[in-house]
């Protein structure tokens, strides 16, 4: 059987694990949404005040799997939770490190991704199932303040649910114009490469059949988010600040069909954004049986919507 990581993992004086430094890449200068770029583009990024298109936040989960596997082992990639709130943003050619400090009932670790200069890319737990223990971004739901005046997300229904859509993530699929690439175009470019994830070389893992990484999972998610009946106030530019992807009963497969049904169950806000948190439901297709939950606080910058003319820039 094939080792599922090849990556080299160092435990440090304090029981933490770090994983080696990588450079993640942005594979998003091209996805346009609602007929305009994201700040995953250069010239949006830099006019909203950023360096230059950013590496999406997910791309960075799949640095914290092989930690996830030495903690519980291979149930990690079948039941493991990742849950992060997003710090500062990290751009193609710079490298970043991976650690997680388990817990001392072992239940779960608290994670961290950092740069070469000491910042943080993200903060968060990880955990495995099926009983998971509480995450970061079950705290960060617990403390967050409604938002009481809202325009870009003015016609949110809090606890409002979207029809259910069939997605299914074939090898050498194009994920379409939020992800204008392929899983075999993703794993050319991956930070931790494995044979699980490979049809070619997934026979010989627990599963018998190609899994998607951590990041992929987000992608399957995200899928048909530009069809769905989200009555947010275009055009705006969006980025991820908090992000949990939750296997219950997994891992998800390579050409299985899937459901996700989203439900709005929340609105936060700050001075730059305001931000609509939705958690979607994964289920077999066909079924009412839920596979995986995905909770993500996209938050949208004020600077780049028409609703807000004393933040606004010219985005295009």
């Amino acid at each position: 059987m094939h080792a599922l990581f090849e990556t080299t993992i160092e435990r440090q004086a304090d029981g933490a694990l770090a994983g080696p430094w990588r450079s993640p890449q942005n594979m998003l200068s091209a996805q346009s949404y609602d007929g305009h770029r994201s700040i995953h583009d250069d010239d949006t990024a830099s006019k909203l005040g950023f360096q230059g298109g950013t590496v999406e936040g997910p791309t960075h989960f799949s640095q914290l799997a092989p930690l996830g596997v030495a903690i519980w082992g291979e149930g990690f990639l079948a039941w493991g939770c990742i849950s992060a709130h997003y710090r500062t943003p990290c751009y193609d050619g710079e490298e970043t490190q991976a650690f997680a400090h388990p817990t001392d009932d072992g239940r779960s670790a608290h994670i961290q991704i950092v740069k070469r200069d000491g910042s943080e890319v993200l903060r968060g737990t990880m955990s495995v199932g099926p009983a998971h223990a509480a995450t970061a971004l079950d705290q960060r739901l617990a403390e967050l303040q409604p938002l009481e005046q809202r325009r870009i997300l003015a016609d949110i229904v809090i606890g409002a649910t979207t029809p259910r859509r069939r997605v299914t993530m074939g090898f050498d699929q194009n994920m379409g114009a939020l992800y204008p690439f392929s899983l075999k175009d993703k794993l050319g470019r991956i930070t931790e490469p494995s044979p699980a994830y490979d049809p070619a070389t997934a026979l010989d893992t627990p599963w018998g059949r190609a899994i998607l990484p951590f990041e992929m999972v987000s992608v399957l998610g995200q899928y048909t988010v530009a069809d769905e009946p989200i009555p947010v106030r275009n055009p705006v530019v969006g980025l991820f600040a908090d992000q949990e992807i939750r296997l219950i009963d997994g891992p998800l497969l390579v050409g299985e069909p899937y459901e996700l049904e989203r439900t709005f169950i929340a609105i936060s806000g700050s001075r730059r954004t305001e931000s609509l948190w939705i958690r979607t439901s994964v289920f077999r297709a066909g079924s009412d049986h839920v596979v995986a939950t995905l909770l993500l606080n996209q938050a949208y910058l004020k600077a780049s919507s028409p609703s807000y003319p004393e933040h606004q820039e010219a985005v295009s």
